[in-house]
């Protein structure tokens, strides 16, 4: 079990062993060696629920992933596809079962599908029509509705959700959020009260209600006091700024720049190593696999803290250590004895300083560049309302100098949104230089972001201006080494997403909030399923426990500043974060206008 899932008044924990008692009765009905061939998008979340010496415990010998080429050949007694239900990987394990069936050791192995979280008869079907469904012995359901990452967060790890839901109106993904929210409530008792904004929120909640009805409650905990008192439902739809905008934590830049998947990241190798091991090792790797979580203490200290607060911490941290260390000759014998037990501890904490530090230079590199300091000054601006009625200037010289097509879009949505969209022959101008660029698929990347809603033409209210008066979402003064507003996590821009999360739990706050509500796409979902002792929003000793999920990705920033409103003094309400994917505005556009 992972410590550092463990620590709130919710047990993310449970979740982890649930799903990994899952996987080993599975694995366990296949006796024999194993060969394990995963789907892409499933290998590193379910790394987080067990690890490879888990498996192998349970006579897993191989692992592979799931590609439209042969399998290696293997001595194994059975070949376990685990995947999530999409035709085309029906077509991939028709294609890996027909050609290892033929190899010299394929007519005495068996063939397996485990599907991720639920079976589908379309899937079924489709192996069905390629010849092999006679040949897979058993298909079963690995249900596995949620990734825990940290004690505070946990993650369905579904990309294209919002692309499915807004794109091509297609539900499926909703139905398997409500059966996540009710595997939440048969883990931890029942959700007592709902607030959502905009449509899928308020389908999705439908769905839990609907579902609920339908198994008449079974396996619901109904009875024990429920772990959380509220949950808050964010369709990503009402708030399409925040991904889009650049997070400048260090968690937020560390994704941005590097990318974190699965609670891992990337690095270039080079600012790990001595001045030595740069000479004289000839590198094999050039990059430097980190694990990102809090099980690393340093990491959990910084992560949500501004990038510019970073680095004095770390040095104050270094600081003190070389302190303890120098200090060793004045010891008393009693004192020596005490070092000695620590010294592990405080050279673990020596070589999470280097490591921290050598990743703060890897960001600094990026965040002291011109490209990326002209870039956030365009992205200020324009979160300010400044000249966003116009073409601007520094798009177009983006555009004149190739810069990559999905970091010109991101600032192009950003500045359609703060300005309610824009003016004919302002989108015409810029489609017509995206063409000359980037040839015809800028032009399919930019009608797939205009079904979706991220660019479009002006429209007569001009939401965003209202809404950064009334919900305060830019915060010119806000200090980022001692910050007193969540607007630190994007310098100067207050997550409004988050705005609307501070509001529904302060007391007070949604009286304030219902002028607002009217000027954000969608219904607003406002429902008390069952009165809860513990669901008091005043004073009460009792802190709160509030489930915000977000349906269609989240970012690092979301998080953080989640995790900052919790943190405050005045503060009774503790944050848990469940949602669909973790985000950053690249992945969260490429999920639009990738096939």
């Amino acid at each position: 079990m992972s410590q550092h899932l463990q620590g709130g008044k919710v047990d993310i924990s449970l979740i982890q062993t649930s799903a990994r008692k899952n996987l080993i009765n599975l694995l366990d009905k296949c006796s024999g060696k194993k060969a394990l061939v995963w789907d892409n998008s499933l290998a590193g979340p379910v790394g987080l629920i067990a690890q490879y010496a888990t498996l192998r415990d349970h006579t897993v010998t191989k692992m592979y992933p799931l590609r439209p080429i042969p399998l290696p050949e293997t001595d194994v007694d059975h070949v376990i596809f685990i995947s999530r239900p999409k035709l085309h990987l029906m077509d991939y394990i028709a294609q890996n079962v027909h050609s290892d069936s033929k190899t010299k050791s394929g007519s005495r192995k068996q063939y397996h599908l485990f599907f991720v979280p639920k079976k589908s008869l379309l899937c079924m079907e489709r192996l069905k029509h390629k010849g092999v469904f006679g040949s897979v012995i058993l298909i079963d359901e690995f249900k596995c509705q949620l990734f825990p990452f940290e004690s505070d967060v946990v993650s369905m790890e579904i990309t294209e959700v919002f692309r499915e839901y807004n794109m091509e109106n297609d539900p499926t993904y909703l139905y398997q959020t409500a059966q996540a929210i009710i595997y939440l409530q048969q883990m931890y008792g029942r959700i007592p009260k709902a607030w959502g904004k905009g449509v899928a929120a308020k389908q999705v909640w439908d769905l839990v209600m609907r579902l609920q009805r339908e198994n008449n409650n079974e396996d619901q905990k109904t009875n024990q006091q429920p772990c959380v008192d509220q949950i808050i439902l964010i369709d990503r739809s009402v708030d399409l700024i925040t991904p889009l905008a650049t997070q400048l934590t260090y968690e937020g830049l560390i994704d941005e720049i590097f990318g974190i998947n699965n609670s891992t990241a990337l690095f270039p190798i080079d600012h790990f190593l001595s001045s030595e091991e740069k000479t004289t090792e000839s590198l094999s790797e050039d990059k430097k696999q980190i694990i990102l979580n809090s099980a690393d203490k340093l990491y959990a200290d910084i992560r949500d803290k501004n990038f510019n607060a970073v680095g004095a911490y770390l040095s104050k941290q270094a600081k003190a250590i070389s302190a303890q260390c120098e200090s060793t000759q004045e010891k008393s014998v009693q004192e020596m004895k005490l070092y000695v037990q620590r010294l592990p501890q405080i050279l673990a904490k020596k070589k999470q300083i280097a490591t921290h530090t050598a990743i703060a230079e890897c960001i600094k590199e990026v965040t002291d560049s011109y490209d990326f300091l002209d870039y956030l000054q365009a992205e200020q601006e324009f979160l300010n309302c400044i000249e966003v009625d116009k073409p601007s200037p520094y798009i177009e010289q983006m555009i004149a100098q190739g810069k990559p097509l999905v970091k010109v879009l991101r600032l192009m949505c950003l500045q359609c949104i703060a300005n309610s969209g824009f003016k004919p022959k302002v989108l015409e101008g810029y489609k017509r230089e995206l063409v000359q660029e980037y040839g015809m698929n800028a032009l399919l990347a930019v009608s797939k972001l205009e079904k979706v809603g991220l660019l479009k033409l002006q429209s007569s209210t001009r939401q965003y201006v209202a809404l950064r008066k009334a919900l305060r979402l830019i915060m010119e003064d806000t200090s980022e080494i001692n910050p007193t507003d969540i607007s630190y996590v994007h310098s100067i821009y207050a997550p409004l997403s988050i705005r609307l999360a501070e509001h529904v739990t302060k007391s007070g706050g949604m009286k304030q909030l219902q002028e607002v509500l009217g000027l954000l796409p969608g219904p607003t979902l406002d429902e008390t399923v069952t009165a809860s002792p513990g669901l008091i929003t005043g004073n009460s000793d009792t802190p709160m426990t509030v489930l915000v999920f977000f349906i269609g990705g989240c970012t690092f920033s979301e998080i953080s500043a989640l995790r900052f409103l919790s943190q405050q003094e005045d503060s009774n309400v503790e944050f848990l974060i469940a949602t669909t994917k973790v985000i950053n505005g690249y992945t969260f556009l490429n999920s639009i206008i990738e096939n």
